[in-house]
């Protein structure tokens, strides 16, 4: 890896960063709001993908991102469901939804495991028209990508401050307080659930259209990557942050992600190598808390340590 493709790593990490950034902010909303461990995104992400595609296939580029957000709200809706409604685990609930979509998302895409859109108008060619002719036309991926990302983080700056967004905080933080405040922990369960697949459906769908095609195994992994995003930004920002700065922390998490990702790619690192990579990043993501926490008192385990030794030596030299 050379210094002079250095940029293009930053820009190519900051396009996919900011792209599965609108996951991160699904888990944002789903995990560390409402307290919902929801294992559905996998299969949510290649949903909206999948529908997307379809739709952007169709003539309708325009049309492809409300139709991949509704689709996401559907799956929601369906997870939610089966927690609240049908006493399955939450944890359960989405596992089964996620192996449902699998046959759902086959059967939109007409039976194939792939689709190509090397000659679909998608959002990416209209902005990449808009911009030929100015200095931004290299960087119109990014363009869309931050349209994207700043729309959805304004969105729950503001909704998580309203009524409603306040009650499905509340309901993660302490649901037996909500309830006995006359709250419905199971409407703002739903509409949690059906506002965070919209975004996660919504970064399937961008993530496709950058790429021009779709296959069936595009989401695999993406709540694995997206946890291990969400626990990166939450070093910058805190779990003491405003709503605001832990959004913009969880973005910034999953542009480092990304980056180190591609940093490997530029190592010639094999193919069946990167996975290995993912996993290694979200151990550290994970446990880095944690060994933070624990090293004062390691520090002064060894501090304890070298005292005894010491003792040890003055007490055989007398």
């Amino acid at each position: 890896m050379s210094l002079a493709s250095f940029p293009g790593i930053v820009q190519t990490a900051l396009e996919l960063g900011l792209i599965s950034s609108l996951t991160v902010l699904a888990l944002f909303l789903s995990y560390s709001m409402l307290n919902v461990c929801d294992l559905s995104t996998d299969g949510c992400f290649t949903l909206g993908a999948a529908v997307g595609a379809v739709v952007a296939i169709a003539g309708h580029p325009l049309l492809s991102i409300p139709a991949a957000m509704l689709a996401g709200v559907i799956s929601g809706f369906v997870t939610a469901f089966l927690q609240t409604k049908m006493g399955i685990n939450s944890l359960l609930s989405g596992i089964i939804v996620n192996t449902g979509l699998y046959s759902v998302t086959i059967g939109i895409m007409g039976g194939s495991s792939l689709l190509s859109m090397n000659k679909t108008e998608t959002v990416f060619t209209a902005m990449k028209a808009l911009t030929e002719t100015t200095f931004l036309a290299p960087y119109f991926k990014l363009i869309v990508a931050v349209i994207a990302v700043a729309l959805v983080t304004a969105f729950l700056s503001v909704f998580l401050r309203t009524k409603l967004g306040l009650a499905i905080r509340a309901t993660g933080n302490n649901p037996d307080m909500v309830r006995s405040s006359s709250i419905n922990t199971t409407f703002t369960t739903i509409v949690g659930l059906c506002v965070s697949n919209s975004f996660t459906a919504l970064s399937g769908c961008l993530l496709a259209q950058s790429q021009k095609s779709v296959n069936i195994d595009i989401g695999s992994g993406m709540v694995t990557v997206a946890l291990a995003s969400l626990l990166i930004g939450g070093i910058f920002a805190g779990k003491k942050g405003g709503i605001t700065a832990r959004a913009i922390g969880a973005v910034l998490g999953a542009f480092i992600f990304r980056l180190v990702y591609a940093i490997a790619l530029r190592f010639n690192m094999p193919a069946f190598m990167l996975k290995l990579v993912s996993s290694v990043i979200v151990i550290i993501a994970i446990s880095a808390p944690y060994l933070k926490s624990r090293f004062p008192d390691f520090k002064r385990r060894m501090l304890h340590k070298k005292t005894m030794q010491k003792a040890e030596k003055e007490a055989e030299q007398c």
